[in-house]
């Protein structure tokens, strides 16, 4: 046809070597499974918290290479805008005060990181969407000036060949387009690694799909974006919308977005990387020279980056991910649901919970996936992420009645998902007062009913009833938020609403 067909820097040449690579890679995958090359479980568990950076007037300041310059850490990254930063916990063992123990270096890391941001007048908040973003703030010459960062960037406009067009209907309606991917980094989340073995893959990983769901209802921060209210947790269909390489001609036609929950239950990690590579085309068909069948064949234990990074460009909600640590290979699935925030002792009961409720779930005689529809789990997800702790999940019925029923999220989570959680944290080991604080941070929030989101849209409104402008109010509700942040109460101790002013005299 005369078409020129070439993205960016890479040609047809390019994309034909990368997908034999990748195929390659993926033959590899199953012979290090087949010979049980894996390492052996350690317990193992990593925590990684995306972070905003803000002013004192509670709107997003784009210093992230000036913060990161003070820090000198390497433990804080870059992420995709330069309103934000990442902070990596190192790998802890599951067991004894692990939680409290976490909750401590989480803390000191961003007290300190907050000290280097005031120096260029900005403080650190950890929350799901920063209430105050506007259009104007997620552009591309707000993207964080890495290559990688803007060779992803090129490559998904690239392939989608049209403006990104987002459409979010909740309690308001957001519509609007965008030129670039830039509007993704509106969204920050806490991802929890689970080193495991090949045997266990697959049940943890069904396991932790049937819980996002609960996940996200405990969690919910992320109710506003672009001073509009619309879910209770915005970011998943942000996300996909913003990442969505397919035009509405290929969503008509039923072409599966990058950013996934997925369709089915699995049988083993391989399953979830072969899909990758039978549904999903490359964005960054970059090859190095190892061939890892010949690194197999001599002994050796192949990197398979062309799978590694092709993983890395498809957002699935539980990641798979393939690694090496001291020249042997691991598994681990990679919980991304849960929003930041608000404050650290959440985030800890946040993965206290995850972690409990997926070790008990994945050692079940009964696997829940055996009785609850793959396609449930996906609506209870969509359920959860629209009206966060007052959700309603289709869930199995206890006992040997069988079939499914409707249950108020809240309630399952207190009648049958924490002592399940329970029971998972001390099958790890995790001391009694640990298990019982934290795990106690997320009954208190399905007593009452309160998340970050609940809260912040009570804030917003009761601010509103004031008599302040949106503008004003969602300001005014994100300095306060920072304030609660930093003084460290878990969100179901937050006063709603703004503080008195101080009376003058």
């Amino acid at each position: 046809m005369g078409e020129k067909v070439v993205a960016g820097q890479f040609d047809l040449s390019d994309r034909q070597r990368y997908r034999e690579k990748l195929q390659r890679c993926l033959t590899g995958l199953e012979r290090l499974l087949a010979e049980k090359r894996f390492d052996r479980p350690k317990n193992l568990m990593g925590l990684e918290i995306e972070l905003n950076l803000v002013g004192t007037d509670g709107m997003p300041k784009m210093l992230n290479a000036q913060v990161l310059e003070r820090i000198a850490s390497r433990d804080f990254q870059t992420e995709l805008a330069m309103f934000n930063l990442e902070v990596n916990i190192a790998p802890h063992r599951l067991g004894g005060r692990v939680f409290d123990r976490l909750a401590e270096e989480i803390r000191t890391s961003l007290a300190y990181a907050d000290r280097k941001a005031g120096e260029v007048d900005a403080g650190i908040a950890m929350i799901g969407i920063l209430p105050t973003l506007d259009r104007d703030d997620l552009v591309s010459s707000n993207l964080s000036a890495v290559d990688r960062y803007a060779l992803l960037n090129e490559q998904i406009v690239a392939a989608r060949g049209e403006d990104f067009t987002l459409d979010i209907e909740g309690v308001e309606r957001l519509t609007c387009t965008s030129k670039s991917i830039a509007p993704e980094a509106a969204c920050t989340s806490v991802q929890l690694h689970l080193q495991v073995t090949p045997d266990r893959f697959a049940a943890v990983w069904n396991a932790a799909q049937a819980v996002t769901a609960a996940q996200i209802a405990l969690g919910a921060n992320a109710p506003f974006l672009f001073g509009r209210e619309l879910w209770r947790e915005s970011r998943p269909p942000l996300f996909q919308q913003s990442t969505d390489t397919r035009p509405p001609e290929l969503q008509a036609q039923g072409v599966r977005p990058r950013t996934w929950f997925g369709e089915r239950w699995v049988t083993s990690a391989y399953d979830l990387f072969e899909e990758n590579r039978r549904y999903f085309p490359a964005l960054l068909p970059i090859c190095d020279d190892e061939d890892p069948l010949e690194v197999l064949d001599a002994g050796g234990v192949p990197s398979l980056s062309e799978l590694v990074l092709h993983n890395g460009t498809v957002y699935r909600w539980n990641r798979p991910v393939y690694d090496i640590a001291d020249g042997v290979p691991h598994l681990r699935v990679e919980n991304r649901v849960l929003p930041a925030g608000p404050t650290v002792t959440d985030v800890i009961a946040n993965a206290a919970f995850y972690y409990g409720v997926v070790r008990a779930l994945a050692e079940e005689p009964r696997p829940l996936w055996h009785r609850l529809p793959f396609e449930a789990a996906a609506a209870n997800f969509e359920a959860a992420c629209r009206h966060g702790i007052d959700a309603r999940f289709e869930w199995p019925r206890r006992g040997r009645l069988g079939g499914t029923t409707e249950v108020d999220a809240a309630v399952l989570v207190r009648d049958e998902l924490l002592p399940l959680a329970e029971a998972g944290l001390d099958a790890w080991g995790v001391e009694p007062a640990d298990r019982d604080y934290y795990l106690g941070v997320i009954d208190e929030r399905c007593r009452r009913r309160v998340n970050g989101a609940s809260w912040q849209a009570a804030t917003f409104h009761g601010a509103l009833e004031a008599g302040l402008s949106r503008e004003a109010a969602l300001a005014a509700t994100t300095r306060r938020y920072v304030e609660l942040m930093r003084e460290g109460d878990p969100v179901h101790l937050w006063p709603v609403g703004l503080p008195e002013p101080a009376p003058t005299g």
